[in-house]
């Protein structure tokens, strides 16, 4: 198999999840639809929260079946899934029930099925650079919504909000099918011609390949699932408040704080590739902690800072550190239980972030609405931050092989 061949696989799965990464666009959908159908916002936006929730669920079951199947079965009902869903929205007309059913159930799963794959098949092509492909596959999935946000938009005003889901349906449908097919392992055991791991490489990985079952036993599966979930409920906290919480701090109005959160977004698709790079070479564990510790610092003085320039760039860099836990993952998961089994072991791990999409969130909420600002939620953050570097500091490779 040449080197090439990989890289091609590799482009492929980053514009599969550049399709299936649109889903972060969900906001621009959000006040069109409560106008239209008189729907109110919260409602709107628990399709977004059922479709990523779904996603969290499935992408488990898709792992399991992917080592069944093979990748490329699964990529391709994920992918037919995915489109077929958001092209079913197109019927919702003031039938709430059916946008749950067709973006959010439907298109959860195909997100679910068809998320899980380039990372699986990406750590089993690069052994030698784990982290630096899956940061660029998830990559993808955080850079969608730059792409299709300002597509989206321009066609809601000129065909309409549920005709833009048609439209959109069948895109995502060609998208992903056509780039899933490209999804295929490489034989067992293969290796880049001529690449061996390094002694520092090969002290942080495990001796073996984990089945799930066998992972499961290991107090290392509980303890990435755990930084998987502190890191993305520090991140997830501030991406629900953005907005007033810009307004608030900063003082500046609807529509700048609007210009803020698009900027700072890109942190997050940024944040996957630069941090899961980094870790090739600092370790998972390092990078983890260096993150940790940057987080600690930036949620603590987020607060006190009146310059909306200032706000932006603290936020962005935050927002790195949300979107590197899921670039440095997969790799994480690989390297301590091998890349045989990583689709449904990492998978499995992937319930953190529906877990942390709902704690982090109602944690910063509550906080606000008790305290009247939000600082002493930041603050807390903050403080959990400090403890969760721990976790990165106690972890080791699993010894024991469990098969």
């Amino acid at each position: 198999m040449s080197s090439n061949k990989r890289w091609g696989i590799a482009a492929a799965g980053f514009l599969m999840q550049m399709a299936l990464g649109a889903v972060y666009a969900w906001s621009v959908f959000r006040v069109p639809l409560a106008k239209q159908f008189h729907w109110s916002i919260s409602q709107v936006t628990l399709t977004f929260t059922i479709s990523i929730f779904v996603l969290g669920v499935s992408a488990f079951f898709g792992g399991l079946w992917l080592n069944q199947s093979g990748p490329r079965v699964v990529a391709l009902t994920g992918g037919f899934l995915y489109g077929l869903g958001v092209f079913l929205a197109s019927f919702s007309a003031d039938k709430l029930w059916w946008l749950y059913l067709s973006f959010g159930v439907i298109g959860g799963v195909g997100l679910g099925f068809g998320y899980i794959v380039p990372v699986a098949v990406l750590v089993k092509w690069f052994p030698d650079r784990r982290g630096l492909i899956t940061g660029i596959a998830v990559g993808g999935f955080g850079a969608g919504a730059l792409v299709t946000a300002p597509v989206a938009t321009r066609l809601i005003q000129s065909v309409g909000v549920l005709q833009t889901f048609a439209y959109l349906g069948i895109a995502y449908l060609v998208v992903t099918m056509a780039t899933g097919y490209f999804m295929q392992n490489p034989p067992p055991g293969w290796v880049p011609q001529g690449w061996a791991p390094s002694a520092t490489q090969a002290a942080q990985r495990a001796a073996t390949d984990y089945t799930l079952g066998g992972a499961l036993k290991t107090w290392q599966w509980w303890a990435l699932w755990c930084l998987l979930f502190l890191n993305t409920s520090a991140g997830i906290s501030l991406i629900s408040q953005e907005s007033p919480m810009f307004q608030e701090i900063a003082k500046v109005s609807v529509i700048v704080a609007a210009s803020m959160v698009g900027i700072v977004s890109i942190g997050n698709a940024v944040g996957r590739v630069f941090w899961a790079w980094a870790s090739d070479s600092l370790t998972r564990r390092w990078t983890f902690v260096v993150m940790f510790l940057v987080q600690v610092g930036l949620f603590y003085v987020l607060p006190n800072l009146t310059s909306a320039t200032v706000l932006t760039i603290v936020s962005f860099v935050i927002l790195m550190c949300y979107g590197g836990g899921f670039g440095t993952m997969p790799a994480f998961a690989a390297d301590y239980f091998g890349s045989k089994n990583v689709g449904p072991i990492y998978g499995l791990m992937l319930t953190a972030w529906g877990s942390a999409s709902a704690f982090g969130p109602l944690l910063i909420a509550h906080m606000r609405q008790s305290s009247g600002s939000y600082a002493t939620g930041l603050r807390v953050i903050a403080g959990i931050m400090a403890v969760s570097i721990l976790v990165p500091i106690i972890v080791r490779p699993p010894k024991a092989r469990l098969l």
